[in-house]
């Protein structure tokens, strides 16, 4: 499997890039509607061709690229079953995504957003704002859980083999990378910490709302491509 993975230092956004060299098929996790003419110009020069966009949920800190990138490439977009009405495949827990020869797991993980999805392939798991590296998403808008994180975590990704690597959404301390058994091990909200101490955890976190709240979810949950506003 080919893989890189990229970042938006504006949203501390990871996006992630997974192709079959075989085919030169690829698919985009998550990509960054300011980044999309770099990521089309990385496909370009390393003869790939964009088949999927994968989201991993509703984002509210960044406009995904998704919507442009299907009008340039002719793309798919894939999310949950409970996103964007505008994707073109909505997925459930389980399913497999076809990339030329990859398979790609379909993981729901709900309780950050109700439509929270992680992408398993090949060793690595795409966590989205589920499972960060020595942290977890917040559960405070989108009908976030905190028990249902929990569970998402511990019960479904921490399921996976211990060695499994993990890739996470973002990340703001310039960790790229870390696996399940590390996070099983020494992220300190789920460490030796029961469901009933996770959830009175996150109800303490206080945390202010992402700067772009009110841009980004609508326009997520339109593919990224809002309608233009009408001429004066």
């Amino acid at each position: 499997m080919l893989f890189r993975q990229l970042f938006d230092p504006e949203s501390s956004t990871y996006t992630y890039l997974l192709a079959d060299p075989s085919t030169q098929q690829a698919a985009l996790i998550d990509p960054v509607l300011e980044q999309a003419e770099r990521d089309l110009a990385l496909l370009a020069g390393l003869e790939l061709t964009l088949t999927h966009v994968l989201e991993t949920h509703v984002h509210a800190d960044h406009v995904t690229a998704a919507g442009r990138l299907r009008e340039r490439t002719g793309c798919r977009l894939v999310a949950s079953a409970q996103g964007a009405s505008c994707a073109d495949l909505h997925v459930r827990h389980g399913e497999l995504i076809g990339v030329g020869g990859l398979k790609i797991q379909v993981l729901a993980t709900p309780g950050h957003t109700d439509d929270s999805l992680s992408y398993h392939v090949e060793g690595r798991v795409f966590t989205g704002d589920t499972l960060l590296v020595r942290g977890t998403g917040r559960t405070d808008f989108q009908n976030g859980d905190a028990g249902q994180l929990h569970d998402s975590i511990t019960q479904v990704l921490f399921a996976l083999p211990a060695e499994t690597l993990v890739y996470p959404g973002h990340d703001y301390h310039g960790q790229t990378v870390t696996t399940i058994g590390e996070e099983q091990r020494l992220n300190p909200r789920l460490a030796g910490q029961d469901r009933a101490a996770f959830i009175a955890l996150m109800a303490q976190l206080r945390l202010p709302p992402p700067r772009k709240l009110a841009i980004a979810v609508p326009a997520n949950r339109a593919c990224g491509l809002l309608p233009s506003p009408p001429a004066a």
